[in-house]
């Protein structure tokens, strides 16, 4: 397959490329297009031969769900078989935008997008080639990170052809995405309600219109991929987002661990978010924005540039252990995980 790449302008795309685009996917195909928040690898969610491709292509576990992206609330409250009254407010306040809702499905969901699960992620993305290409699809849009699984997310056009270039069928290159991480992913199916993902919407923000949220078992002791059990959301797997480069995370920006790995001859990329402070020889140092916003944005496209530069190891000093660098750090911590 020859993986088709249409250039689209991210402010105001052209009604022909989406109009190719939805023909492709009403017609089972698979395309890749930007968001608010990362690439995504959409199908259309009722067809469940269009939606196992994504599992192929990705190389994604069957019991990983996925994310259906819809074009507003009504078309979301028509794949629940409840609306409560928090998924009303949350709508109202952060759709279109990075914040997906844990429901209980209906029948109309196929299995394959659930994990057979009995509850299904859908979120309202913000972007305006996301918005227009589920408005001209008429179909409700499954769309895991445009990349192999666990691997790094793509926020680029180059990122997703790197990974799935022969795999799908079209790729709307729409330029950089703005936010950087995956969506915040929130079950309202428990009580209170559960913070199954951190993403761009903070914890604080949820909390000033919920109350107290519970939050998501912590890295390494998420449910297995080979276990046959759905899991409720996606981004539990204990390594998730991770380069083929060996990533290493410390707490401070102290070199002895950068000098004791370069006198065993290994080639160190180097990412801090300060820039005080000598860069050992030979190290390949990115700094990246002090701020959580600013870091999430550039963050992948760092760690996709230093993975291809063949270094032994990327040493990344984490930031702050505060709620607003939560998402960050989540992501960070299943990347570093063996």
């Amino acid at each position: 397959m020859k993986t088709i790449v249409l250039t689209i302008d991210p402010n105001e795309p052209s009604a022909e490329a989406i109009a190719e685009a939805a023909r492709v996917l009403r017609a089972g195909g698979l395309v890749a297009f930007p968001t608010e928040t990362v690439y995504g690898l959409g199908a259309n969610a009722l067809d469940v031969s269009a939606v196992l491709r994504i599992f192929g292509a990705k190389g994604r576990p069957a019991n990983n769900p996925l994310i259906v992206h819809v074009a507003d609330s009504a078309a979301a409250r028509n794949l629940a078989t409840d609306w409560p009254d928090s998924a009303a407010r949350l709508a109202a306040r952060f759709w279109p935008g990075p914040l997906t809702l844990v429901l209980r499905r209906c029948d109309t969901v196929p299995d394959v997008v659930t994990a057979s699960g009995p509850t299904v992620a859908v979120r309202v993305p913000a972007h305006p080639v996301a918005q227009a290409l589920v408005r001209a699809a008429g179909v409700p849009i499954a769309a895991p990170s445009a990349n192999r699984s666990t691997q790094l997310s793509p926020t680029r056009a180059e990122h997703v052809l790197h990974s799935l270039d022969g795999r799908i069928d079209l790729l709307l290159d729409g330029g950089p995405t703005t936010g950087g991480l995956e969506s915040t992913v929130l079950d309202l199916t428990a009580t209170p309600p559960r913070l199954l993902r951190p993403g761009l919407v903070g914890i604080a923000e949820l909390e000033s219109l919920l109350g107290p949220l519970t939050r998501a078992m912590p890295v390494g002791q998420a449910l297995q991929p080979d276990r046959p059990q759905p899991l409720p959301s996606p981004g539990l797997l204990p390594r998730h987002y991770a380069p083929h480069t060996p990533l290493e995370c410390v707490e401070t920006a102290n070199t002895e661990r950068i000098l004791t790995l370069q006198r065993e001859g290994q080639r160190i990329g180097w990412v801090t978010f300060d820039v005080a402070g000598d860069t050992p020889s030979g190290v390949v140092r990115r700094v990246l924005p002090a701020n959580s916003a600013g870091y999430a944005a550039h963050l992948y496209a760092v760690l996709h540039e230093l993975d291809a530069l063949g270094l032994d190891r990327i040493i990344v000093v984490l930031p702050p252990d505060t709620d607003d660098w939560l998402a960050v750090r989540d992501r960070l911590r299943r990347a570093a995980t063996d």
